[in-house]
């Protein structure tokens, strides 16, 4: 069985654009979201309080939804945002956050005890790299980035982010709604693979021979962080996916 997409907001991104083309059941919807969490609550549809992430899916419906794409950024690295100020503040400080399209919303997911909270906020319209822009930039960063860690013996410094290299042709296959694009799923994978060689390449600076060397290996990564980063936005993001 395919596992989760590991990330909050790409799960709510995929599994609420089905259930609003009618692909799934709001059961479906919960479950794929919620994953080992306790409960998912959306706060700012009722003056009165959060409501169970179950009953405000056709809330979210009336207020224009017809699909949801994932925001993921980070300070200095806006990507999935269009604004305002305060659902930028709010998604950077949550590290990620959903984006309705059609509604002028999006919701920002903060921890809650053994669950999540949704926050409902203004949100802007963005603009993002489509599929194919996004895959290729992603494949070149890749390449780039490989060419450098070669040359600064991630072996030697790093041997898990070595193995990772090695082993690019092969990819998680997330859990994924019906009527996700292939092209989607296959690279929002590769997107997290290569999120987590950044994460394994960066976690033990204290083995690097000098400053300069590990100023060199942040230079290489950068690049294959913001590629990364914005392959994920496009994966789980409808409004660039091609025509169904």
């Amino acid at each position: 069985m395919a596992p989760p997409l590991p990330v909050d907001s790409a799960r709510m991104a995929w599994w609420l654009t089905a259930w609003l083309r009618g692909a799934v059941g709001p059961d479906d919807v919960l479950d794929a979201v919620r994953a080992d969490d306790a409960a998912h609550d959306v706060a700012g549809l009722d003056p009165s309080g959060s409501v169970p992430l179950v009953l405000a899916l056709g809330r979210l419906r009336a207020l224009g939804a017809s699909s949801a794409g994932l925001a993921f950024p980070v300070p200095g690295d806006l990507v999935g945002l269009g604004g305002p100020r305060d659902f930028n503040h709010s998604a950077v400080e949550a590290g990620e956050a959903v984006v309705l399209d059609g509604t002028g919303h999006g919701l920002v997911p903060f921890r809650a005890g053994a669950g999540v909270v949704w926050q409902l906020l203004p949100a802007a319209r963005r603009q993002l790299d489509d599929l194919g822009v996004a895959d290729r930039g992603l494949r070149k960063a890749l390449l780039e980035t490989v060419e450098v860690l070669v040359d600064l013996d991630v072996a030697k410094w790093r041997p898990a982010v070595a193995d990772e290299l090695m082993d690019l042709r092969h990819t998680t296959t997330y859990d994924a709604p019906p009527g996700t694009p292939p092209a989607a799923s296959g690279l929002a994978g590769r997107a997290l693979q290569a999120l987590g060689i950044v994460d394994l390449a960066v976690a033990d600076d204290g083995n690097a021979v000098s400053a300069w060397e590990a100023a060199q290996r942040l230079d290489a990564l950068r690049p294959l962080e913001y590629a990364a980063r914005r392959a994920l936005v496009a994966a789980c993001s409808p409004e660039v996916w091609p025509p169904a």
